[in-house]
Order: structure tokens, then sequence, then C-alpha cells
């Protein structure tokens, strides 16, 4: 599963460490739900290279980098070479040729024979496109103030000619955009997204199942994250925090079924805290006889090694989904994993209905062994 990394940041090098440690037997398979259940191997994924715009970052080997994130001691077998990326010209004024970026980037795929790509890119903030035809016309162009590098990365993935997966780790639309789905089914891509569910979100989800299935009537939802980290820094940008708020908030309708009340996002940023972010939660709801309840919750998590684990799942499944032929988007996967599931037209659902349906969806046979099941069927009714 030769892999390649958009953002050579926090979450990307505890994932390039986690996988080398796990190789090397210093650790378990702890934070990685679906572990040893698939028939995909982890020590089988192989993060070949990484794409960054950061200089501090660029053209330095992948252990350098590592350094700025990780303090302990880690000798990695691939120790690569972090290339430079896409960055963001929207307002810059600068003239790019995107199809000359879009070839460069793809040679680079080709290069080092890669299949799947993980987007983990600071948030960024971007609109949807819902025409095919609009993408490619801002590339054609050259209309950098309307598309995002998520956008132009994605895009780039898709005219690589060849049977890939993209897993999208942030905000950004792109398993939520039809125009992406639509080009991802014609160019043979698998499109994991949006926005990784690794904190707080998916244990609001199933507290508000757990509410809903006992008739609890929800008054308000208070949700939020303080971090140190560089998301949490860039989220201090009105619309990068819009755009993480509304995959936050998607879930509150989509489960409750009525809307409430609520603050669901990311606040602040308290560089003293790291990666450990703060998060607090606060749900007041209406029981029998007009009992008012609510629940306090307050946390620490670490924020990377949370959604890093399910990136190793992500991988794997990604796998299993291009050597079934299913491309677009795979709503199964994306309601466990995502904040935002796509496709647009679906709903958030609690992980713990979610996982079932993942489950299901890994355990049914391949589209391959369906058809010889149904010819066969068909010979002997014959």
């Amino acid at each position: 599963m030769r892999t390649a990394i958009f953002g050579q940041g926090y979450v990307a090098s505890i994932l390039n460490v986690g996988l080398e440690r796990i190789k090397k037997g210093e650790i378990g398979y702890e934070g990685v739900p679906l572990a040893d259940t698939l028939p995909l191997n982890i020590e089988d994924i192989e993060i070949v290279t990484a794409f960054d715009i950061d200089r501090s970052k660029v053209g330095n080997k992948l252990s350098k980098v590592v350094r700025q994130y990780w303090d302990g001691n880690i000798n990695f077998e691939r120790d690569y070479i972090i290339k430079e990326g896409y960055r963001d010209y929207r307002g810059s004024g600068e003239e790019i040729d995107l199809e000359e970026v879009v070839g460069k980037l793809i040679d680079e795929y080709s290069k080092k024979d890669i299949e799947i790509f993980v987007n983990l890119i600071t948030t960024e903030r971007a609109e949807p496109f819902m025409d095919v035809r609009e993408v490619k016309r801002a590339i054609r162009k050259n209309d950098v103030d309307r598309i995002s590098p998520a956008q132009l990365y994605f895009y780039s993935v898709a005219q690589y000619e060849r049977p890939t997966a993209f897993i999208n780790c942030i905000p950004t639309p792109l398993a939520n955009d039809p125009a992406m789905v639509k080009l991802a089914k014609e160019t043979n891509t698998v499109l994991f997204g949006d926005d990784g569910a690794s904190g707080a979100t998916p244990l609001t989800a199933d507290i508000l199942e757990h509410l809903r299935e006992r008739r609890r009537r929800i008054n308000s939802i208070c949700q939020f994250n303080i971090g140190g980290n560089t998301d949490f820094l860039s989220l201090t940008e009105p619309e990068r925090n819009l755009a993480k708020e509304v995959t936050k908030s998607s879930i509150v309708e989509d489960i409750l079924g009525y809307d409430v009340p609520h603050y669901i996002k990311p606040t602040g940023y308290l560089e003293p805290l790291g990666d450990k972010k703060f998060v607090s939660m606060h749900i007041s709801y209406t029981s029998f006889n007009g009992a008012e309840d609510e629940w306090i919750i307050n946390a620490r998590i670490n924020d990377s090694p949370a959604l890093a684990g399910l990136i190793v799942d992500l991988i794997r499944l990604a796998k299993i989904a291009i050597d079934r032929e299913e491309y677009g988007t795979i709503y199964p996967v994306n309601a466990f994993y995502m904040k935002m599931p796509g496709p647009r037209e679906a709903k958030s659902i609690p992980k713990i209905h979610a996982f079932e349906r993942l489950n299901e969806w890994v355990n049914a046979l391949p589209k391959a062994e369906t058809e010889e099941i149904i010819v066969a069927e068909r010979v002997e009714q014959n």
C-alpha cells in the first residue's frame, strides 16, 4: 500500500512514527479500530513521500522534520525527502500555470508508484464546485482564486490515470462536493471524506443518540476545543474556523431529527496546551415529568495520535475499495471515520451504528466474487 501524504505536519509525523514502531514491534495496535480484523496487514503500509510548503520541511529528510513533533529516538527504514507542494495562491495576484503544477505532481506520483493519498494539510477555506465542468474550467483558466490546495491536490490525483484513493482528513468539501464525487467515479478514484472524526465530535454523536433513543428532549448543546498545535493556530482565522464549525455542527439535526440551540466548534489556540487539546461539553435535556438534567464532560485528548490511528485503517480500507473497484465515495467508511460523511445527501449517524455498517461493508463479498456466484447460480438453474 504505497502511500503519499499532503502536509507533513503533526498528524503525518505521528502516523510515520507509529507505523515504524509497529513494524519494529515497539508498540501494539492501540488506537486502530479495525487493527488486525482487516485482510490487509498494517505492516504492509508504506508511506513513500510527502508534500509540504513549509520551508523548514521541504528538501529535508523525514527524520529531521519529525523531530519537530516527536522527542523520541526513531530511525525510519524509508527516510524520504519532503517534496514541495502546492501553496494557496488565492488573493496573491500571482500567475500560475495550474495544468503545469498538476503535471509536475503526477510525475512525482508516477516516480514513487503511489496509489493512496492522504490529505492532512492545514484547515483551509473552500467552496464546493458542484459541477465537474467548473473544476476543469478553473484549472484550464488558471483561476487560482477559485481552487483551494486540497481541491487542486484531489484533481491531480484524479488525473493520475491509474486506480487510486484520496483520503480527505480536513473539512474542505470533497466527498460532499457532487463535482468531485463524479470526477472520482469517472477516473477510477476512491474518495473518503470529509474531516476525520477523532476527538469530541464522535462522542457527542453517540451521546445524542443515547438520549434520542430514551426520548429525552435536548434543550441545548455546547462543545468546544482549545489546542496548541498548528491546526488550532490556523483556526484563529475566521474563514478556516467556519469550515471546521460546519463539519462539527452537521451531526445535531441529522441524529436528533430536529435542531436545537448549539455551539459546536473549536474556539481557541493556547500554545502551552500543545497537541493535547482541552475539550469541554455541556448538554442540557428534559426527561420524564419535565425533569431538567444535564451532562458535563471535560477531557484532555492527544489530538494527532487520535487521528493517525484512524488513518491506519483508512489506508487499508482504501486499498480494499480499489481492489473491489468501488470508486467514488463510500458512505459506510465515511460514516464512521468522518465528521461530515460524503456524499452530500448523506446524513451523519451515531458512530456506534456507523461501526456496524462499516463492518458489513468490510465483510461484504468483493464485486468480482459476487458476479461469479451469480453466474454459477444461473448455470446451476439452467
